[in-house]
């Protein structure tokens, strides 16, 4: 019998982890190096899992790449084939071999696929993955080589249900679910049993192939450098009764070991057909939920009325009172909503979401934080977001995030988990499944300075289908680059509102010219100030400059998003005089 024809009959009991099963032995070697230098251990291992009622075990690969084993592909492609060999020793005629593949780089995926087909192997299990993107070509080349191979994909999540690559559950699942080279699916590791539970309770999936789970025994506690589970078999066989529920293979992965299978093989009834998946979770499925949107492109603007956004810089200090000043004579003026950058040009400021939240309760006003990818993590952005919804914002600017000057790269990194599209992607995933009842809205940025255009449009399609709603440009001075706004908006249509930022001074002007990248000023408009100018002098020649440049841009933006520099409330002050003009 076949795997495929073994899954429509009955549930397949998958064995436990390999890895911290071997290392409680105490052989004192890396699991995978053992398939050349302890043949017998892993001989061993493999026949435990067996004993207790594994009817498939994985081969000793999940690491197994020329990185983790520092050898060479000759070396590597001898530890896969002795793997193979030690598997199908154990297994007989009576255990299916699911060939493992770890996460590793593209090409050792297709040395260790290629190894396997010419073992013989009937299945190969991609696992630990925290998206398709990296093993797609991999699994096409498998099929195409050896049809009758068959294929899984398990992910990687974690207990929110989304990978470290900020990818949902759900988006995993239906993309898997797209790809007809993949005959089974589903979920390993990260989580405990109770979390994997709830992550099946919340897929909205309806598919014909089989669905994998192997969660871990619990989460780990750390004792001298070692990684130890907590004992909790009967608690996590409770858990995997449910699970069976939704899924075909089940089994264990890290803290699990044979005593675990042998649990799951006499507490959980496995005698059970297969029939086609159709998740519909429980608060997706109900009727009548409300969805409100707080966008503020949504609200109730007179036709033809400009969105204004004022954007106010987070201080360098702990002194808000300027940026403070600034928001309250905002909040008596037609501004649809106050936006803070986050650390712009990888420079530190106070925090742009606990700015937000500060201005938003003490003038009740509404709130725009750019959220940056630069310096959080996917675990960090997903705590930020999650504040900021409890404190009840709704919008944000999603933007990638400069790069870290060069004079602090020895001791600040960038970490740039996201870009702003994959970002995009996870804020939309979190509205599908966390904030369904009062979704969050979010834009992007135009770079109309790109200097590949059509890639810049390209990328707004992409911002787009992440869900984008409306769009920000950097300053403009330049009648090429207001020009260029205008193609964009004539060809993609979206919601933008060009940035306007008054200049201060001469010095001012140079120094945005020649080291803020990604905003154009021509000589022109640096001539018309000097460096003898007066104070006030200069910034009525920044207003009269900012005021031909939204009469320039007015008749295709739908809004204006004012930088107001050093959050100078005169300039603010200025700003909506020249607004009083659009009004008729």
């Amino acid at each position: 019998m076949n795997i495929r024809d073994h899954i429509k009959e009955k549930k397949l009991l998958c064995d436990g982890a390999f890895g911290t099963y071997f290392a409680s032995l105490g052989t004192g070697i890396m699991p995978e190096k053992a398939n050349i230098e302890n043949r017998e251990a892993v001989l061993n291992v493999h026949r435990a899992y067996i004993e207790k009622g594994a009817a498939l075990i994985r081969t000793n690969t999940f690491e197994s790449n020329r990185k983790s084993l520092n050898c060479s592909e000759e070396e590597l492609i001898e530890n896969i084939s002795a793997a193979y060999d030690i598997a199908a020793e154990a297994a007989g005629d009576s255990v299916f071999i699911a060939c493992d593949i770890g996460p590793g780089n593209e090409e050792d995926y297709y040395i260790i696929a290629d190894t396997f087909i010419d073992k013989g192997a009937d299945i190969i299990l991609f696992e630990t993955f925290p998206e398709l993107d990296p093993i797609e070509n991999v699994i096409r080349h498998i099929k195409k080589k050896a049809p009758h191979i068959f294929i899984i994909t398990q992910f990687c999540i974690n207990q929110h249900g989304y990978t470290n690559e900020g990818v949902s559950a759900s988006r995993l699942m239906e993309r898997a679910n797209a790809m007809a080279e993949i005959d089974a699916m589903g979920f390993n590791c990260g989580i405990g049993p109770s979390h994997m539970l709830n992550v099946f309770k919340n897929l909205n999936i309806s598919t014909d192939k089989f669905i994998t789970a192997l969660p871990n025994a619990s989460y780990p506690s750390v004792i001298q450098d070692r990684m130890v589970f907590m004992d909790n078999i009967n608690y996590y066989c409770e858990k995997m009764a449910e699970i069976s529920e939704y899924a075909d293979i089940i089994g264990g992965c890290c803290g699990t070991d044979p005593d675990y299978t042998g649990a799951i093989a006499r507490t959980i009834d496995l005698n059970r057909a297969f029939s086609p998946h159709r998740y519909v979770a429980k608060d997706k499925a109900a009727e009548g939920k409300s969805s409100s949107h707080s966008n503020v492109f949504f609200a109730n603007k007179k036709r033809g009325e400009k969105i204004i956004a004022v954007e106010l810089d987070p201080p360098k200090e702990v002194s808000c009172e300027s940026l403070m000043e600034t928001a309250n004579y905002l909040r008596k003026h037609n501004v649809d909503v106050i936006t803070f950058a986050d650390s712009p040009s990888g420079r530190t400021r106070a925090d742009s979401v606990l700015m937000s939240i500060k201005v938003a309760q003490e003038t009740g006003m509404n709130v725009m934080p750019h959220i940056c990818c630069r310096d959080k993590n996917a675990i960090g952005i997903s705590s930020q977001l999650l504040g900021a919804y409890i404190n009840n914002i709704r919008n944000f600017l999603v933007i990638t995030g400069d790069p870290v000057p060069s004079t602090s790269r020895d001791s600040i990194k960038g970490v740039f988990n996201f870009d702003s599209v994959r970002l995009m992607d996870y804020i939309g995933d979190m509205n599908s499944t966390m904030f369904q009842g009062d979704r969050v809205s979010y834009g992007g940025a135009i770079n109309y300075a790109r200097r590949n255009m059509d890639m810049e449009i390209n990328r707004i399609k992409l911002k787009e289908k992440a869900g984008a709603e409306f769009f920000l440009t950097q300053p403009v001075y330049d009648d090429r680059d207001i020009d260029t706004l205008k193609s964009i908006k004539k060809e993609i249509g979206a919601k933008m509102l060009v940035g306007i930022m008054p200049l201060v001074s001469y010095t001012n002007a140079l120094f945005i010219k020649n080291e803020l990248a990604g905003i154009n000023i021509p000589d022109n408009v640096i001539e018309r100030f000097s460096p003898s100018m007066t104070r006030e002098e200069a910034q009525k020649t920044g207003i009269e400059i900012s005021a031909e440049i939204m009469d320039k841009v007015y008749p295709f933006a739908d809004g204006f998003y004012f930088t107001i520099p050093f959050n100078r409330l005169s300039i603010a002050k200025e700003l909506f005089r020249l607004m009083e003009k659009y009004k008729n």
